[in-house]
C-alpha cells in the first residue's frame, strides 16, 4: 500500500527543529538564575529576613503618626529606612552591576527607581511596601522553579560517582571516570549501577525509574545488560563494563537534559526581544505621562510624578520573562520524569505543528523480538543445512532478525576460524567460508547473484538462504506487535494528527502490523533511502514527526520537522539525532509527549494574556489616578506569582 502525499502545500516544513542550538541572546530569566542570588540557597535565612522585615514595617505604619508627632518630620524618613534597605539592598546592587553592564532596562532599575523617586516624593511607605513584596514575590518565584527543577535534579542526583572494581582478590573503589572497558564491578544491594554492562553472575532486581521513568523492577541474571545508573534493590551482582562514562546511556541522558534548557522555543525568544523593546516604551511613557500634563496643562508635578512610578513598577515584564521559560522548563521535567528526554522548548513548540506522524514498523510498533517460526527447506536440504548455513551468514550482524537466526542455530554452533561476513545495506549478510559463499537476506538479495526468489506463503520476515550457488530455502522469522502500539495510534489519531507507518518488510508482514495497530497507511518493502525519500516526501506538504529506532533512522530523524527515537534499544546515531528520546521504548509516550506539548502551549498563552490583560488594565487605571503604588505590585509582583504558579501546572501532566 503507498503512502500518498497530498496535493497542495499548506505548511512549510522545510526547516526542522534545530536539536542543540543554544541561544545567546541575554535575558533575565530567572528560571536559570536570579540576578540576587542568596547565598548558599538558604530559604530559611530568607523567611527569617522577610519575616523581620514585615514585623518592622507593620510597627512603622502603627506608630509612624506617634513618632512623627514627637519627634518631628525626620521620623518617618528613618523609621523606614531599615526595611527599605534591607529588602532593597541585593536589589540595588544587582541594578549598579547591570548598569555597568550598560544594561539599563531591567527590573531591578526600574524597581530601585521607582522606590528613590517615591522616597524623594515622602511616599516612603509605599517605597518599603513595593521593595518587601517585590522581594517577597521573588522569594515564591525561587520556591517554584525549584520544584520544577525537582524532577531532573533527581535524575542528576542519581549520576553514579564511585564503582567498585575487582582487582584480583581485592575491590577498589574509584571514580566512574577512572573504570575501563573490560572491567568487573560489584554491585551490592541499594548501590547504583556505575557503568553500563553485562552481567557476570548474581541476580537481583533494578530500578531503571531515573532512567526510563517505569516503576516496576526489572530482573536480571548472568548475561543480562544493565544499564548505569540503575538501581539494584536486592542482590549483589558483578557486571563487566562494556562502556566507558562518557559513552553510557546515563551520560547521554545527563548531557541531553542539561542541554534542553538552552533551547529556546520560538514564544520564549520572542518574550526575549518584546521585553527588550517594551520596557522601554512604558519607560518613555511614564517620562510622558510626569511631564506633558504640568507643562501642558499646567498640572501638579507630585500628582502626576507619582503615576508616573506607578507606571514604571507596573511596567516590569518578569511575569513574563519568569513565568514563560518556567513553563518549558516544567515540561521538560515533566517528560524527564516520566522517562522521555526533550531536546528544548523548541521541541515542545515543534510538537503542536504536526500534522502526520510516521512510525518506522520494527521496534517501534513492534517489540524487535524475533523468532524463526518456520523452516522451509528445498526438496534435497535438511532443515539443519538450510538453518546451519543462514546462521553462517547471519552470525555476526546485530539486526534483529539475524540475531534470531543464529539463536535458531543453538549455542552449540560456533564460528568457524576463516569466516568473513559482509553486510550488504538493507538487502542482507553474505559470508565466506571454506571458499564457499552463503547468502541470507530478501530477495533483492538474490536477484543480485541471479537467482530467482520464489513466492513464498510467511507471516512475518523472509529469510532467503543461498549455499554456493544453490537456493536452499526460506526462513520465516516473526515479530510481535507491542500490547499498547494500539493505545498509543487511538491516542495520537484522537488528536487528529494522521498515523502512518513505514517497513522494510514485505507487503504481508507489514500489512498484518498495519491492520493491526489501526494506522492510516503504510509503505512496505523500503530500504532505507526509500524511507528517507517517503518522508521527503510528506514533508514537502506537511509537517512531519518521525518516530524509529534503528541506525537507518538517524537521516529521517534529521530530516523530519521532530524526530522522536526510541533510545531505550535504539542505535546511539538516532538518539543523537532526534528532538527527543522515548527510553523505555513504549509508543505510548508518544501520545504522552504531544499530551505535555499541548499543556505546555497552553499554560504559556494562558500567562502572556493573564499577564499583558491585568497590566495594561493597571497601567490605564495607574495614569487616571485610580491606582497607587500598591496596586502596581500586585500588577507586577502578583501577577507574577499568579503567572509562576500556573507554570507549575505544566510539571504535573
Amino acid at each position: 500500500m503507498k503512502i500518498s502525499s497530498c496535493s497542495c502545500c499548506s505548511t512549510d516544513s522545510s526547516h526542522r527543529v534545530p536539536s542543540k542550538s543554544p541561544s545567546h541572546e541575554h535575558d533575565h530569566d530567572h528560571v536559570y538564575e536570579h540576578g540576587h542570588e542568596r547565598e548558599g540557597g538558604s530559604h530559611m535565612r530568607e523567611v527569617a529576613l522577610l519575616g523581620a522585615t514585615g514585623i518592622f514595617f507593620v510597627l512603622a505604619l502603627i506608630f509612624e503618626d506617634l513618632l512623627t508627632a514627637q519627634f518631628g518630620s525626620l521620623a518617618a524618613p528613618l523609621l523606614y529606612a531599615v526595611p527599605y534597605f534591607v529588602c532593597g539592598w541585593a536589589i540595588f546592587t544587582t541594578a549598579a552591576k547591570l548598569m555597568l553592564a550598560r544594561d539599563l532596562m531591567n527590573e531591578f532599575t526600574l524597581m530601585a527607581g521607582a522606590t528613590l523617586v517615591a522616597v524623594g516624593l515622602g511616599e516612603y511607605a509605599e517605597a518599603v511596601g513595593v521593595m518587601l513584596f517585590y522581594r517577597l514575590g521573588e522569594f515564591f518565584q525561587d520556591l517554584a522553579t525549584e520544584r520544577s527543577r525537582a524532577s531532573i535534579q533527581g535524575l542528576l542526583a542519581s549520576k553514579p560517582t564511585t564503582a567498585h572494581v575487582l582487582q584480583g582478590d581485592d575491590v577498589v573503589t574509584m571514580p566512574v571516570e577512572a573504570v575501563c572497558m573490560g572491567d568487573a564491578v560489584i554491585v551490592r544491594a541499594g548501590e547504583s549501577v556505575p557503568l553500563d554492562g553485562l552481567v557476570l553472575s548474581g541476580a537481583t532486581h533494578l530500578d531503571q525509574s531515573p532512567l526510563t521513568g517505569e516503576s516496576v523492577p526489572v530482573a536480571v541474571i548472568a548475561g543480562d545488560s544493565v544499564l548505569g545508573g540503575s538501581i539494584n534493590t536486592d542482590g549483589v551482582i558483578t557486571v563487566r563494563v562494556t562502556a566507558a562514562f562518557a559513552d553510557t546511556h546515563m551520560a547521554r541522558v545527563l548531557d541531553m537534559v542539561q542541554n534542553a534548557a538552552q533551547n529556546k522555543a520560538p514564544t520564549e525568544r520572542f518574550l526575549t526581544r518584546f521585553a527588550r523593546y517594551y520596557t522601554p516604551a512604558v519607560v518613555a511613557a511614564a517620562v510622558l505621562v510626569a511631564t506633558l500634563p504640568p507643562l501642558v496643562a499646567d498640572a501638579d508635578w507630585q500628582t502626576w510624578i507619582y503615576r508616573a512610578l506607578v507606571l514604571l513598577v507596573i511596567s516590569c515584564p518578569c511575569a513574563l520573562v519568569i513565568s514563560v521559560p518556567l513553563s518549558y522548563f516544567g515540561g521538560i521535567g515533566a517528560a524527564s520524569r516520566r522517562g522521555i528526554l526533550v531536546k528544548g522548548g523548541v521541541v515542545l513548540d515543534g510538537l503542536s505543528h504536526i500534522q502526520t506522524i510516521v512510525f518506522d514498523k520494527t521496534g517501534t510498533l513492534t517489540k524487535g523480538e524475533f523468532t524463526v517460526t518456520k523452516v522451509v527447506p528445498q526438496p534435497g536440504v535438511s532443515e539443519d543445512a538450510l538453518i546451519r548455513a543462514a546462521a553462517l551468514a547471519e552470525m555476526d550482524s546485530n539486526h534483529p532478525v539475524a540475531r534470531a537466526v543464529a539463536a535458531k542455530a543453538g549455542k552449540d554452533f560456533s564460528r568457524p576460524a576463516d569466516l568473513v561476513v559482509e553486510e550488504i545495506p538493507g538487502k542482507g549478510m553474505k559470508a565466506v567460508t571454506g571458499g564457499v559463499v552463503h547468502l541470507a537476506g530478501s530477495a533483492r538479495l538474490l536477484a543480485d547473484v541471479g537467482i530467482p526468489a520464489p513466492e513464498v506463503s510467511a507471516v512475518g520476515a523472509v529469510v532467503y538462504v543461498v549455499c554456493g550457488n544453490d537456493y536452499y530455502g526460506y526462513l520465516d522469522v516473526t515479530d510481535t506487535v507491542k500490547p499498547e502500539a494500539v493505545e498509543a495510534i487511538v491516542a495520537l489519531k484522537a488528536r487528529g494528527l494522521k498515523v502512518l507507518m513505514l517497513s522494510g518488510d514485505r507487503e504481508e508482514a507489514a500489512a498484518a502490523v498495519a491492520a493491526a495497530v489501526g494506522v492510516d497507511g503504510y509503505e512496505a518493502g523500503l530500504l532505507p533511502e526509500g524511507k528517507v525519500e517517503a518522508v521527503s516526501r510528506l514533508a514537502d506538504c506537511e509537517t512531519v514527526a518521525f518516530v524509529g529506532d534503528g541506525i537507518n533512522d538517524a537521516p529521517i530523524l534529521a530530516l523530519s520537522r521532530i524526530g522522536i527515537a526510541m533510545g531505550g534499544v535504539g542505535a546511539e546515531s538516532a538518539v543523537e539525532a532526534a528532538d527527543a528520546v522515548i527510553l523505555n521504548d513504549s509508543p505510548v509516550q508518544v501520545a504522552r509527549l504531544f499530551r505535555i506539548s499541548d499543556k505546555t502551549r497552553i499554560v504559556v498563552w494562558q500567562n502572556i494574556v493573564l499577564a499583558l490583560s491585568i497590566k495594561m488594565f493597571f497601567m490605564g487605571m495607574g495614569i487616571c489616578g485610580l491606582s497607587g503604588l500598591w496596586e502596581a505590585v500586585f500588577a507586577d509582583v502578583g501577577v507574577a506569582l499568579l503567572a509562576v504558579v500556573n507554570a507549575t501546572r505544566t510539571i504535573r501532566e
